[in-house]
């Protein structure tokens, strides 16, 4: 199976968010190379909140190009079977930290924003990651700086769109 089929297959077994998730299928209908960064009218990504729920708080990361703190994500590549697979590939890497599992159901939220010209939309598909006990995280080149926030804080340092992954990712917990 490719990961474009894989990706259809996700999002039409995402329950929730019904116009978002159908607007994600209808782009994907219209471009078979709506998986790549290539497709300058937008492409899927994958991202991971990276969450540490026994000490109530999340890794995020001081993306370098935006200067934001985010959950850890991006472009799918050639190499990734699933989106799944794509998610936990870009949590493992921007947060140095081996055995990462994601949290079971799927998806946990869709986030579509716009991007900076050439393209138009990231069609992200939302994970949340779990660290294992005593995980300690190493700084990407991706990245200005890495750091755990208590739940309650994240909020006062990052956008709604990770407050709302975030209580969404609590809610599956």
């Amino acid at each position: 199976m490719s990961l474009y089929d894989d990706a259809v297959l996700v999002l039409k077994g995402y329950e929730g968010q019904d116009e978002l998730r159908q607007s994600y299928l209808d782009h994907l209908a219209a471009h078979p190379d709506g998986m790549w960064k290539a497709c300058h009218a937008g492409h899927v990504t994958a991202s991971a909140l990276v969450i540490d729920p026994e000490r109530g708080r999340v890794l995020l990361t001081l993306h370098r190009k935006l200067r934001m703190w985010l959950q850890m994500g991006g472009h799918c590549e050639p190499g990734d079977a699933t989106v799944a697979a794509a998610a936990l590939r870009e949590a493992t890497e921007e947060s140095g930290m081996a055995g990462l599992t994601l949290l079971p159901g799927g998806p946990v939220r869709l986030d579509r924003h716009p991007i900076p010209s050439p393209c138009y939309w990231h069609y992200d598909v939302q994970y949340a990651a779990l660290a294992p006990s005593g995980a300690v995280a190493a700084i990407s080149d991706e990245s200005l700086d890495l750091r755990w926030f208590p739940y309650d804080e994240v909020a006062s340092v990052a956008d709604e769109s990770v407050v709302r992954l975030l209580d969404a990712t609590r809610a599956r917990l």
